[in-house]
């Protein structure tokens, strides 16, 4: 029985360190964002998170701490999670993959992030937790807080974007390069938006988790449809 499921997970190919890799951190991932969640339902997180905003205040409660450019340069990487950025990346990347002829992985990049979206809007409408206080606020906010979009979508798109350039190369050193650069990008996103006062850590956290098993689940499943010939996806050979 053991022997028969071990074939079976390898040729499903389960069987690889980086697969099983992913499914690790699928299953802590789920795992921090639905205790996160919970804490948030039952407000075991409310005094932390409120602790860490006005932490993050100067001794008046009217600024940020650092220097004022610091503001400035928060609201402009903060940017890099928005919906508009988060378009033309997604975008971008879909043009290139269509002069490439890659259809089979325009299609994933395309229902990962857009899946990614209306996942975010959706985990939004069920949690419905207000934002911080508008008094902490510096930039403008519209939707509900639990998960940060910002983060989930940074997570989301910069992962995804981030794996399938790292099947172009053979080079693991390269292939760490680009998904160390995913993370940095998400994890400044994410760290911008509690600067700004306009999410709490949880949600900020819940982001990064929810996005993260997206992205590696769609990831898993770009692999699976590669093994059965159903994507074509670039390789080291392409991409001389």
């Amino acid at each position: 029985m053991l022997a028969s499921f071990r074939l079976w997970l390898r040729r499903a190919g389960l069987l690889e360190a980086a697969v099983l890799t992913s499914l690790l951190v699928i299953a802590g991932s789920v795992w921090v964002f639905v205790e996160t969640a919970d804490e948030v339902l039952e407000g075991e997180s409310q005094h932390f998170d409120e602790w860490a905003l006005r932490a993050l205040r100067g001794p008046d409660g009217a600024a940020p701490v650092g220097p004022r450019w610091l503001v400035r340069v928060a609201r402009d990487l903060t940017a890099l999670g928005s919906g508009a950025v988060i378009t033309l990346v997604s975008l971008g990347a879909a043009g290139f993959l269509a002069l490439r002829r890659n259809w089979g992985a325009l299609a994933l990049v395309v229902a990962s992030i857009a899946g990614g979206g209306i996942m975010s809007t959706l985990l939004k409408r069920v949690f419905d937790r207000a934002r911080p206080d508008l008094s902490l606020h510096f930039t403008e906010v519209t939707s509900l807080s639990f998960p940060s979009g910002h983060s989930m979508l940074a997570a989301v798109t910069y992962f995804t974007l981030g794996a399938l350039l790292a099947r172009t190369t053979g080079d693991r050193l390269i292939k760490a390069y680009f998904l160390a650069s995913a993370a940095l990008l998400a994890l400044i996103i994410g760290a911008t938006r509690i600067y700004l006062g306009v999410h709490f850590p949880s949600d900020v956290l819940a982001g990064w988790c929810a996005g993260i098993a997206w992205a590696l689940f769609c990831s898993l499943i770009a692999r699976w449809l590669q093994r059965q010939g159903a994507v074509e996806m670039a390789s080291p050979a392409q991409s001389r």
